[in-house]
């Protein structure tokens, strides 16, 4: 138990360390102008119009690298330091959520599989643990323990796959800047940068999910 508290620590450490690099990772090649002058916005559009895809929404939204897609909407949301700006980082950016449009488009499975566990994640990650806490302290009630782990799990579930998800939207990405021309040269290893970057959050939050997982386990396996 020692050793999972202190891996949990250094999970946490290495979670902030990851979410600091891709903010500071962001801002350098946010000062790299791409060649052809593109937005994230018409990148973004020009991508979405070579994959065939005219049912997806492009828009601007408020805050620093809160680009996501919605699946249910299809909306692809571009924050406005990407959207409107013409630089590597936020061309790389506004890929890597087309690649989460053309997922949704051609239905690749871990897309279509984390979308069926945002529920039960969303429960598992607010009542896993107060639920597992209850449990361990009031021995009466050890089942919520239990019920705890469950739903707990599923939150831990759907941050491993989480990670072919994001992996395959960078890899798309990239791809796609290069086969498309609207990155060019030195440029498409400046992107792959950004959008590593970017990935080891996802890895860092998923690593701290499973180590906290354990640690919960190994709490009621010695309260047994």
């Amino acid at each position: 138990m020692d050793i999972l508290y202190l891996a949990l620590l250094v999970a946490a450490a290495a979670s902030m360390i990851a979410s600091a690099s891709v903010n500071s990772t962001f801002d350098k090649y946010n000062k790299q102008m791409s060649t052809t002058g593109m937005t994230g916005e018409t990148a973004a559009k020009r991508i979405l119009e070579m994959a065939g895809i005219h049912d997806v929404t492009v828009k601007p939204i408020s805050g620093k690298l809160t680009d996501h897609y919605n699946p249910g909407s299809k909306q692809l949301c571009l924050s406005e330091a990407v959207y409107y700006s013409s630089s590597v980082a936020a061309i790389g950016v506004a890929a890597h959520e087309c690649g989460h449009a053309i997922q949704h488009h051609t239905e690749y499975f871990p897309l279509r599989l984390r979308s069926l566990l945002v529920p039960v994640a969303n429960i598992g990650s607010k009542l896993g643990v107060p639920l597992i806490l209850l449990g361990l302290f009031f021995e009466s009630f050890i089942f919520l323990a239990d019920i705890g782990i469950i739903v707990f799990a599923a939150s831990v579930l759907f941050h491993v796959v989480t990670l072919p998800v994001e992996f395959d939207a960078s890899a798309r990405a990239i791809e796609l800047t290069q086969s498309y021309g609207i990155l060019q040269g030195e440029e498409g290893k400046s992107c792959k940068k950004v959008l590593k970057s970017a990935a080891m959050t996802y890895v860092a939050s998923a690593a701290v999910s499973v180590i906290q997982l354990l640690r919960l386990m190994a709490l009621r396996g010695r309260r047994r």
